[in-house]
């Protein structure tokens, strides 16, 4: 490969890093938190409002740096976004009890609000067109291999050193970003706060209108359709130990095969939509078709609870990530379409907050499930959650396509 053909992808691949640290961030407290939540003697549900806490200001943080961004520029807004979340990553190491790490947890998400902001508004600037999918799918990416690694990683040195050491690492990462960030982001195109428009976005309106059902559709199946993506992130790893007897040792060797999952569908996924697009006017019939499927092949998690093997279980759990993944770039693909990638920054931060809100508010309720042992419900719960995302995706968006089509046929009548 010369130079020429893979310079254009280094800004794309240091998003890529900084999605991937950030879900080794977030993912450490995931994977130790049975031993966590036993030493510093919390329930499922505390550790779901722990986790809501983290949502919460993580559902902030993402339009508010979405819009910076696209107002300033990544170069320095990256550079802040990083700095402000390897401190608070760091300080777990340093917390201790329910408030503790609510605060922690509560600041890491507000930093890491900038995670896929910054990804979508770097491809945005330094990609074409014809690589965008491709590019957003690379940046993306880190975030599923964050949570593949971060066993893999975390495990050992946890065995070695205890679970604080596992936050200490976190923080020494991203340190490592940000002197790499300050090398990259050298480049001209990232160092302008206000790149021009891509060629498919120079006849679309620069603003957003909250009035636009179409929006509301893409924030719906963002923050409906991945739900499952959280559910085996930080519910998961207590039905192994609660409900399946498993050690932390054991599930800290196995929890990188449901997110290879989540990584394969961001690129078979977004492969499959690009050229299922190509040479189309309209891609929407695409985005429905993709959807619906989406839809369909979500409903096997509703099995979980009842499978008793544990291969099989983790078998179903890489699928329902691989589909919840595949979610993840359908819906940008749909958004930067039907908007101007002038916010491409709003739109990501808009995406990824909307579904942070619902994790907020969904995890206490599973953490309950989780306490009161009803394993049946809260696999269910997560099965159903995305099904009616889905559905009220395609529902808004045929409402628009006929309006479209009668808007057309009366300018024909004329």
């Amino acid at each position: 490969m010369s130079s020429t053909s893979w310079r254009p992808w280094v800004p794309a691949v240091s998003m890529l890093l900084v999605s991937l640290i950030s879900y080794i961030d977030r993912n450490t407290l995931a994977l130790l938190a049975p031993t966590i939540l036993r030493e510093n003697h919390l329930s499922a549900e505390q550790y779901g409002w722990i986790i809501s806490s983290f949502s919460v200001a993580y559902m902030l943080g993402n339009p508010l740096w979405g819009r910076w961004l696209d107002r300033w520029g990544v170069r320095l807004g990256m550079l802040a976004a990083v700095a402000f979340w390897t401190v608070s990553s760091t300080a777990h190491a340093f917390v201790s009890g329910f408030l503790g790490f609510a605060v922690a947890r509560a600041a890491l998400g507000f930093g890491e609000g900038a995670t896929f902001p910054g990804g979508l508004r770097t491809v945005v600037q330094t990609l074409p067109d014809r690589l965008r999918s491709r590019g957003v799918a690379l940046a993306y990416s880190g975030g599923s291999l964050g949570a593949v690694l971060t066993p893999l990683i975390v495990t050992p040195i946890y065995q070695a050193y205890g679970w604080r050491a596992a936050f200490l690492f976190t923080g020494f990462a991203g340190a490592i970003w940000l002197v790499i960030w300050l090398v990259i982001s050298r480049r001209p195109e990232l160092r302008a706060a206000h790149p021009q428009l891509s060629e498919s976005s120079a006849h679309t309106p620069r603003t957003m209108k909250w009035s636009d059902a179409r929006l509301w559709s893409f924030m719906a199946s963002y923050a409906l359709g991945c739900l499952p993506l959280a559910f085996v992130l930080y519910e998961v790893p207590i039905y192994f130990v609660q409900g399946l007897g498993k050690s932390q040792i054991e599930i800290g060797l196995v929890l990188w095969i449901p997110p290879l999952g989540w990584e394969c569908g961001y690129f078979l996924w977004g492969w499959f939509a690009d050229r299922l697009r190509r040479n189309r006017q309209d891609p929407m019939p695409v985005y429905r078709g993709l959807t619906v499927a989406a839809l369909l092949m979500t409903l096997p998690l509703a099995l979980g609870a009842r499978i008793h093997s544990f291969p099989l279980l983790l078998v179903l759990l890489f699928w329902t990530m691989f589909v919840a993944g595949g979610n993840v770039i359908v819906s940008l693909s749909y958004a930067t379409y039907t908007f101007t990638t002038a916010n491409a920054g709003l739109i990501a931060g808009l995406g990824a907050g909307s579904w942070s809100a619902f994790v907020a508010l969904s995890m206490p309720w599973f953490g309950r499930l989780m306490d009161a042992r009803s394993w049946d419900a809260a696999f269910a719960g997560a099965t159903i959650v995305p099904a009616l995302g889905y559905a009220c995706w395609l529902w808004i968006n045929r409402a628009a396509n006929d309006a479209r089509l009668a808007m057309h046929g009366q300018h024909k009548v004329r």
